[in-house]
């Protein structure tokens, strides 16, 4: 079965009210459109091999699993910051439900969609 079928519906039914239109199937991809402007993209091929990008306004964001970034405490995943950045990732755990890592995206997402606090 496709992860991103199980990942749309989860993030239709609990963000029903947080989403500016539906959530979109990509061929290998889901895209979510968030209330407050910020549009997420997930790609999942496996609990441990996943990208999350998200938008908001001219600014860019990432969290990737990507094996590049050695030094970092959170090695494979990072995040791509605003400023262009890389960092230990604060949000996502590589092997966790993929649920759980979207969840904890899309909730920080919502809250600072620049990870100002991170």
């Amino acid at each position: 079965m496709n992860p991103h079928l199980a990942l749309q519906a989860h993030i239709e039914t609990e963000y029903a009210q947080r989403l500016a239109r539906p959530v979109e199937l990509k061929q290998d991809a889901l895209v979510a459109t968030l209330d407050n402007g910020a549009s997420v993209e997930l790609r999942c091929a496996a609990a441990d091999a996943y990208s999350i990008q998200w938008r908001w306004g001219d600014a860019q964001l990432r969290i990737d699993t990507a094996p590049l970034h050695r030094g970092l405490a959170t090695f494979p995943n990072h995040l791509h910051a605003a400023d262009g950045g890389v960092r230990a990732d604060p949000l996502t755990r590589p092997g966790a439900d993929p649920w759980e890592n979207v969840r904890a995206v899309l909730d920080a997402v919502l809250a600072d969609p620049l990870l100002s606090a991170a």
